[in-house]
């Protein structure tokens, strides 16, 4: 599945695996991928030098000079061309790079800035930077090995398979660099950026688990100890669900933590909540909880959506006036709420092998998403017919959707829609257009 496909219809249920934080981390940062391309060129690199030291050595031991000097002409001729890619790949790569620093900034100013951490996780632009500095140094470690003699006889190492090495990494630098250029202008497209969004808030959804609906909230009892928060505040990241899990069984209490994913956490604050039993050791829990300086995909349900109505926001302000931007976020926040509509929620629980409950998660309910994703757009919209209609038509979508018990949130947001459109139109005829169901806003 590609990073663009996004899931349709109902949300497949799948068997929750624990996502590492530390991978997380890892697809967050953008030094990994650069560091670990220049590690493995430096092997690669010492791979084929003991293959070019056995290539003169065989050839001498053969006596075959003259083959020899065919490939002493041929490496001569080959470090002109490293020389020459040794030079120019510094300044390709600020030049490239100067162009990505671009386009963050415009799709940040455009969009909103919480998509920035899309260029940051995008694989071909790490793969990008990675083979770009691995040539880089490959070039530099060739050039090294290069003898200054020019006899046959008597010269030890001839660069021949690092001379071929390099021109496959230049070849290889030269087909990211296209390809890195068509994602980057995919990339600064707000549809292409509001389908990557989509995509990520289904892959979320589809790694949480779903209780069957005939299972009964567990009975968790009475808090017997609290387990509060100790180091940096920040924005609750990550959980460790597998250690979690594995804590409390040792310790045979269950766990339920405090904060949702995606809330901001102090130091001294509970964050676990203990049931059964005593607090584990803080050696035990210890990096079970990530925190960082803002939110990320990683089991945050509600931030594909809070990220959406930050792009519909920013479009329907005074300084961009895109309400067709909006609509197509409206669209992409419909999806979600469609494929919620009848999924569990509230909390999630987590079980241990032999199947009892361990760690109870609390994660957004129905009318806490539906709030999320028309709020704000509700509120600043009201005025611009193309996005009431679409409103109109995604509340009376959802509401064929969803079941009986979850349509209140709905009628009272297509109220609240209605309320505020009599306030911003001037006649009936006008408030009656604005009010009419349409999924492409006006067209």
């Amino acid at each position: 599945m590609s990073d663009w496909t996004i899931t349709q219809g109902p949300l497949p249920k799948q068997r929750w695996r624990a996502l590492s934080p530390l991978r997380e981390h890892l697809r967050d940062s953008f030094w990994f991928a650069p560091m670990v391309a220049m590690v493995l060129v430096i092997v690669v690199w010492l791979g084929a030098e003991e293959l070019d030291v056995a290539i003169v050595r065989s050839l001498q031991q053969e006596q075959d000079y003259d083959t020899l000097a065919e490939l002493l002409r041929f490496a001569d001729d080959a470090r002109s061309v490293v020389n020459a890619v040794s030079s120019a790949m510094m300044t390709f790569i600020g030049v490239v790079f100067s162009i990505s620093l671009v386009a963050v900034q415009m799709a940040s100013g455009q969009f909103t800035p919480r998509v920035v951490r899309i260029f940051v996780r995008s694989k071909i632009t790490k793969a990008t930077f990675a083979v770009f500095l691995a040539t880089f140094v490959l070039t530099l470690l060739v050039l090294t090995t290069y003898d200054s003699a020019t006899d046959p006889q008597v010269v030890t190492s001839v660069p021949l398979v690092q001379s071929v090495l390099t021109l496959i990494m230049v070849g290889l630098s030269l087909l990211l660099f296209v390809m890195y250029v068509n994602t980057t202008l995919r990339m600064m497209r707000v549809s292409h950026v509001i389908a990557r969004i989509a995509a990520e808030s289904f892959r979320v959804a589809a790694l949480t688990p779903v209780p069957s609906r005939s299972e009964q909230p567990p009975g968790l009892g009475p808090v017997t100890a609290w387990v509060a928060h100790e180091g940096r505040a920040g924005v609750l990241r990550d959980v460790h669900v597998a250690r979690l899990v594995r804590v409390a069984r040792a310790h045979g209490v269950v766990l339920r933590l405090v904060p949702r994913i995606g809330d901001f956490v102090v130091p001294g604050t509970p964050v676990l909540a203990v049931h059964g039993g005593k607090a584990p050791r803080r050696g035990a829990l210890r990096r079970a909880l990530g925190v960082g300086v803002e939110r990320t995909f990683h089991l945050d349900l509600a931030f594909g959506l809070r990220q959406l109505a930050d792009i519909a926001l920013r479009a329907l302000s005074a300084a961009i006036n895109d309400p067709t931007t909006a609509v197509q976020a409206l669209d992409r926040v419909v999806q979600l709420l469609s494929a919620l509509s009848r999924r569990p929620l509230d909390t999630v629980v987590h079980r241990d092998r032999s199947g009892a409950v361990r760690l109870v998660q609390p994660v957004p309910g129905w009318g806490e998403l539906v709030d999320l994703g028309l709020t704000e757009v509700r509120v600043c919209g009201a005025g611009v017919p193309q996005v009431t209609r679409r409103l109109m038509a995604g509340l009376e979508d959802l509401l064929l959707l969803a079941p009986e018990e979850r349509r209140e949130p709905l009628l009272r947001h297509r109220e609240l829609l209605r309320q505020a459109v009599e306030r911003a139109a001037g006649t009936a005829d006008e408030r009656d257009f604005a009010l009419r169901p349409d999924r492409q806003g006006i067209g």
